[in-house]
């Protein structure tokens, strides 16, 4: 039998993962730090419901104090805040062949390189929808891009492999030569699900607004600045069009890259971002500070100004801390530091 695949945090994103390739016939074994979800693991198997598909896969589940033994394969799929412990709870299970892959939100990848080295960590862009419902059922709500590389660019074999692997969850799945380049525009398109988050609308309502066009299109392309001053080549996915959002770049195509997105997730059952559920159902602190706090520090060393997204950082910590709602009026007043007269 296979060597068992690691999935480190078996909520959306892993439990999702992890169950289609359990299902395929290349076993797994989850571990997270719920530990009344890795009970109902054991018990009763991982329960994937949705639109898309209903199944049940048996597997084991640990917590991570309970993890035995060494693995040639680690899917890394925790909230970007616990990359770094993760890592450092994960590293003496990992083989020294062995490599780490980010299936998460952020730069994260930079994190895990900086713990156990660049040569055993891979990059991956994920956008499908899909949460994490209760104890033993996660829900797969929209087919989105899945994106592997390695960090340097080049065509591995074992790169390959993960590539002919992770097919078997999507057939769409996408092997690049610049991971950098999706993760940065899934930063840009990260914020607008960010500012989505402030109201208590969809994110395809949000997106759709006439009134908050102009500063939608300013905040994508205050992070974009900020990645091609980098020297990021940016990617598109899923509607997004990276050129639409280039400082200077058309307002028509910018809106019509904004049509697209607001198409792609009225087609998801997935209605609202994992950030809106963090804050709204989970009742917890969202990862703003590691993905756009990111961005402004990188801004701040390329000396590109952030004032949009600074602000969107303020106003996220206002409503994780009771000091504002989930409101239009929240959103609205992120447009005020808008310069006048900006066109949507």
């Amino acid at each position: 039998m296979a060597q068992p695949i690691l999935i480190w945090g078996a909520g959306a994103i892993g439990g999702t993962v992890g169950a289609y390739l359990q299902r395929a016939g290349d076993p797994v074994h989850f571990v997270d730090r719920a530990a009344d979800h890795v009970d109902a693991i054991n018990r009763d198997g991982l329960q994937i419901t949705g639109p898309i598909e209903e199944f049940k896969v048996r597997a084991p589940a640990s917590v991570p104090g309970d993890v035995k033994g060494k693995f040639a394969a680690i899917y890394l799929c925790t909230k970007a805040p616990d990359t770094a412990s993760a890592t450092e709870a994960l590293a003496p299970h990992l083989a020294d062949d062995g490599y780490v892959v980010s299936l998460q939100n952020g730069l994260n990848e930079q994190v895990i390189a900086e713990k156990i080295g660049a040569q055993r960590t891979i990059g991956a862009f994920i956008n499908f929808g899909a949460d994490y419902l209760s104890p033993g059922v996660v829900t797969y709500a929209g087919r989105g891009a899945v994106v592997i590389g390695e960090l340097d660019g080049k065509t591995t074999p074992r790169i390959q492999a993960l590539h002919a692997l992770l097919k078997k969850f999507d057939d769409r799945a996408v092997l690049t030569a610049n991971i950098w380049g999706y993760l940065w525009s899934k930063l840009a398109y990260g914020a607008l699900l960010f500012a989505t988050a402030l109201t208590n609308d969809s994110i395809a309502d949000v997106l759709a607004s006439p009134r908050h066009r102009a500063l939608l299109i300013a905040l994508a392309r205050e992070v974009e600045n900020v990645g091609v001053t980098a020297g990021v080549k940016l990617e598109s996915f899923n509607g997004f069009d990276p050129t639409a959002f280039l400082p200077g770049g058309s307002l028509a195509a910018a809106n019509a890259s904004l049509d697209e997105l607001v198409a792609f997730n009225r087609r998801s059952a997935k209605t609202h971002s994992g950030i809106w559920r963090d804050l709204a159902v989970r009742k917890r602190k969202t990862e703003v500070d590691f993905q756009m706090g990111v961005i402004v520090k990188a801004g701040a060393q390329h000396k590109v100004p952030t004032p949009i997204t600074a602000r969107l950082i303020e106003l996220i910590h206002d409503i994780e801390n009771g000091k504002r709602p989930l409101a239009w009026s929240t959103l609205d007043t992120l447009v005020e530091v808008l310069p006048r007269g900006t066109a949507a």
